[in-house]
Order: structure tokens, then sequence, then C-alpha cells
């Protein structure tokens, strides 16, 4: 699998949990609400690789429902 493409969308880390300041750990929780899972993304991939010889998928594109308003 090659990776060609890819955006900045909001997915699960715990880069700012670490963080000192609590309004940023706040405000980060909150715009994170909606983040994809790495789960989800390892759901995706996996259906991509898991289709049987004869079936090519050219292209994946995961975007998070909740941030196409």
């Amino acid at each position: 699998m090659q990776v060609t493409n890819r955006t900045r969308q909001m997915c699960s880390c715990t880069v700012m949990e670490k963080s000192n300041d609590v309004t940023a750990r706040q405000l980060m929780a909150d715009y994170r609400r909606d983040a994809i899972p790495a789960s989800a993304i390892a759901r995706a991939i996996a259906y991509a690789i898991e289709q049987p010889a004869q079936i090519d998928v050219n292209e994946l594109v995961i975007w998070p429902t909740a941030q196409l308003a």
C-alpha cells in the first residue's frame, strides 16, 4: 500500500494530554470530539487489503463525516 495524498484532518492522538495548559487541553478535547479513531482508519485499510484478487481498490478516501460541514 502506498500513500500518495493526505490532508490534515482530525484524528485521535494523545499529544495535548501531556500539556500543562488546562485551557489548551480542554479546547483540543472539544475539537477532537468528532475525530476519527485510529481503529476506524485501520478498518478502512483492512477493507481495501482484504478484497479478492479480482477487485482492485484503486483509491481509498477517508474523511470524518462530522467535519464535512
